[in-house]
């Protein structure tokens, strides 16, 4: 069986609190290793790719009651990103591109307010279909929206993430990536639930990527996912790598 093209690979920790050491163990020495797993990101570009991360975005979503329309996964102005371990899937997320004629999935509920920021000559993308599985590292959502991130503005210029969410969900994405309101809350007719609108505009990802990328724990104080990020020196190998998969 032919794999994607690894965009890259990484180590990290199996669960989080595998890192913590409890009050009362304090002082005893640990000999045995951090339970490791090595993380693949992949472009899902081959149709194995994309059932896996179709798969578990219904996992995901189907157990909220949200419905997932699978129709509009090959548009042509999509990407979609998976994380891969140990040969099973555990994180995904698309990429829609603005494009004439096709526009975004939030252009449904709020096309107004996009319209606005057209006018102004902003060129949008939206992030959407964004599972992770229970007990998987932190680092593989900040691993996809960093790729994610190089693709719209470092490859292709774009200005700004759109992306709608689930009122509940709003202070995570304004705590941990600096998203911004703009648009409201409106029903949301592809999953059947409200969602509110919210915008990034990704110079200030870039300023937020070249300050705190790859930290990760040594940024006292930062609570935002953006610790997480690679080192800003593995943009360019990932920047090839997305290049050869799809332009």
């Amino acid at each position: 069986m032919q794999h994607d093209d690894t965009i890259i690979s990484f180590e990290a920790a199996a669960k989080l609190r595998d890192l913590v050491i409890r009050e009362q163990e304090a002082g005893v020495a640990h000999t045995h290793p951090i339970d490791m797993q090595v993380f693949h990101i992949r472009m899902a570009s081959t149709a194995g790719g994309r059932e896996a991360a179709g798969l578990l975005l219904r996992k995901m979503y189907g157990w909220r009651g949200y419905d997932v329309d699978a129709d509009s996964e090959h548009a042509p102005n999509r990407i979609t990103l998976y994380a891969e371990t140990g040969g099973a899937t555990v994180g995904t997320m698309s990429l829609c591109l603005d494009a004439p004629e096709i526009g975004l999935p939030a252009d449904e509920n709020f096309r107004d307010k996009l319209d606005e920021l057209r006018l102004e000559g902003r060129l949008l993308c939206e992030p959407s279909r964004l599972a992770i599985d229970k007990d998987v590292t932190k680092r593989v959502f900040a691993s996809l929206i960093h790729i994610s991130y190089i693709y719209a503005h470092n490859i292709h210029h774009y200005t700004d993430y759109v992306i709608e969410v689930n009122p509940r969900h709003v202070m995570f994405y304004k705590r941990m990536l600096g998203f911004r309101d703009f648009g409201g809350e409106r029903p949301c007719t592809r999953v059947g639930a409200p969602a509110v609108l919210l915008r990034l505009e990704l110079d200030y990802m870039g300023e937020q990527i070249r300050t705190f990328a790859g930290q990760m724990e040594q940024a006292l104080g930062e609570r935002s996912f953006y610790p997480y990020f690679f080192p800003l020196r593995d943009e360019p190998g990932i920047t090839t790598r997305l290049k050869q998969g799809r332009d």
